[in-house]
């Protein structure tokens, strides 16, 4: 293996295989999703996602072949990049659905929010790796992985996007507790932040707010605020253990449901296949969150744990947020389901997510050392 960041194809036999079939997996059925979303046809969604999954695909496995000690010793690097693009955003970005979330790249729309919650899981793995374990809840040393969350948080919230600023914290509290911060910090933070609770509400956008209550109150306007989540509902609902089978639900194939090839895609799985077919994509996701944990526990050093823990906690965090958000349980945010929602940026982010855990696992065995250079 070099060590100057060139791809060893040596690796490639090391490569957990297993994993990289259930990503697969749950890719294809998110294709054929976007077919009935499509009404049975490639265009305008099966196609392109096709060629995300593929160009992502690319991504995947040339980061899991990656030297390790390249991810770690340009880390804080690939983070300060990110970062800027993100500040690009607010220079040069363009708005998109009443966000301004976007830059353009190559003649390529990028969204440097997917890509920030991976390099936040690159930056705080570094960071963890080159400290002493006893030294992770000195009061001194806790101060540069929150300014290593909150301040890419800062800019996305003012794109706005709640949702995806909500992952990123909860992805970094989820790494920080991994790496041994107690538990006493997390519980002072969430009280201040309801006690503050009141507070930000003021600061929150109309839309925002109007969410929330409709999330309180999904009824009072059911052709309006309260259309997506009672249509959601209502497919859910008429879906019962089996579904209607696939392009046979009424509130996907008539066009009852807005996004569903995004946001509400599992939504339009209940409806078509079920409580079985759900029960059937949550085992495949328990699947690739479990292999990203053992994969973790496997790992000599601790920068390659820390990947795979804070992958397998953004895909479980994404998940939650979502199959709850479609049922109704939080307010919706806007978080799509990994590997299954239509879009370029999360397929892209989650592939290059899966490709570290993989990473981790080519490299178990490698002992790499504290410090690296480049600070």
């Amino acid at each position: 293996m070099v060590s100057n960041g060139q791809i060893s194809l040596s690796k490639f036999s090391q490569v957990h295989w297993a994993l990289v079939l259930a990503i697969s997996v749950l890719a294809f059925i998110g294709f054929v999703m976007m077919i009935s979303a499509g009404g049975g046809h490639l265009a305008p969604w099966a196609s392109r996602q096709l060629a995300h999954f593929a160009f992502a695909f690319v991504l995947m496995m040339a980061i899991a072949l990656t030297p390790s000690a390249f991810l770690l010793r340009y880390a804080y690097v690939i983070y300060a990049v990110c970062l800027v693009l993100l500040v690009g955003v607010e220079i040069a970005g363009f708005a998109g659905k009443g966000a301004k979330r976007w830059v353009e790249m190559g003649g390529v729309n990028l969204q440097p929010s997917e890509l920030m919650k991976l390099t936040v899981i690159l930056a705080l793995a570094r960071y963890y790796h080159s400290i002493n374990f006893q030294d992770v809840n000195r009061p001194l040393l806790l101060a540069p992985p929150i300014l290593i969350v909150l301040i890419p948080a800062a800019f996305i919230l003012r794109q706005p996007n709640l949702g995806t600023a909500t992952i990123l914290i909860l992805v970094g509290s989820i790494l920080c507790f991994m790496a041994g911060v107690k538990a006493r910090y997390f519980i002072v933070i969430a009280a201040l932040i309801c006690a503050a609770a009141p507070v930000g509400w003021h600061f929150l956008h109309d839309y925002q707010k109007q969410r929330v209550l409709t999330f309180l109150h999904p009824e009072d306007d059911p052709l309006g605020a309260g259309y997506n989540i009672m249509q959601s509902v209502i497919a859910i609902g008429s879906g019962g253990f089996f579904g209607k089978g696939f392009m046979h639900g009424s509130q996907g194939q008539l066009d009852f449901l807005p996004e569903k090839h995004t946001d509400f895609i599992f939504t339009m799985l209940a409806e078509e296949f079920g409580f079985f077919g759900c029960l059937v994509i949550l085992v495949l996701y328990m699947v690739l969150i479990g292999y990203a944990i053992g994969i973790a526990l496997r790992c000599r050093a601790l920068f390659g744990s820390l990947l795979a823990m804070g992958v397998a906690g953004m895909l479980f965090v994404h998940i939650l947020i979502n199959v709850m958000m479609v049922m109704g349980l939080i307010p919706v945010v806007g978080v799509p389901l990994p590997l299954l929602s239509y879009g370029g940026s999360i397929m892209i982010s989650i592939l290059m997510g899966f490709g570290l855990v993989l990473n981790a696992y080519v490299h178990r065995d490698v002992n790499l050392p504290k410090a690296m250079g480049l600070l």
